[in-house]
């Protein structure tokens, strides 16, 4: 009986260093927030079709480019500074116009499990026109939807809408713009 005793006195004694060598080999829980650690920086280029309508003169439709520096907040914030530029749209009888315009935008991402992410944004900036009977400039505003899909850990495909308005005197130039573009993640 007194080995018994010893032995069960034993066992409780070096029970603490059994529970220290079990934890030790569970595995540790994964740091989600590395895992989902999607914050970057990114670059774009759009390249699309900008469709005009202007009650100062013809609508019209041309190209549009657009480029811009970016920040992924997280998985569903992201913000950048675009510029884009389109013309020229023909407005009236030997008239052609171009606008330019420098937004700051702000986009709301749908993360989810499959390669497709749509998005929503709305930006906020200045705008020029260039056109025939003179230059004028204003504040702008744009309104876009879209999707993209990742290509790479890195590169991400966008197709999308934008909607663009720029306030100046007299009549707007709306534009209506259908592109598609690349972001690189940094």
């Amino acid at each position: 009986m007194k080995a018994f005793k010893l032995i069960l006195l034993a066992g409780f004694a070096v029970l603490p260093f059994a529970a220290a060598a079990h934890a030790a080999d569970v595995d540790p829980v994964p740091n989600v927030a590395e895992e989902n650690d999607v914050t970057s920086f990114y670059l774009r280029g759009d390249l699309g079709w900008s469709f005009l309508e202007w009650s100062g003169g013809d609508d019209d439709s041309a190209l549009n480019l657009s480029g811009g520096v970016g920040y992924q907040f997280n998985e569903n914030m992201r913000a950048d500074i675009t510029a884009d530029w389109a013309g020229e749209y023909d407005v009236a009888p030997g008239a052609d116009m171009s606008t330019t315009t420098v937004l700051g935008n702000l986009y709301f991402d749908w993360a989810n499990d499959t390669a497709f992410t749509p998005y929503v944004g709305a930006g906020l900036g200045y705008g020029w026109v260039d056109d025939a009977p003179g230059d004028d400039s204003g504040i702008a505003y744009g309104l876009a939807a879209g999707v993209s899909m990742g290509l790479t850990d890195n590169i991400d495909l966008d197709v999308g809408y934008k909607f663009r308005d720029i306030m100046i005197s007299g009549s707007d130039p709306q534009e209506h713009v259908v592109s598609a573009g690349v972001r690189f993640n940094f």
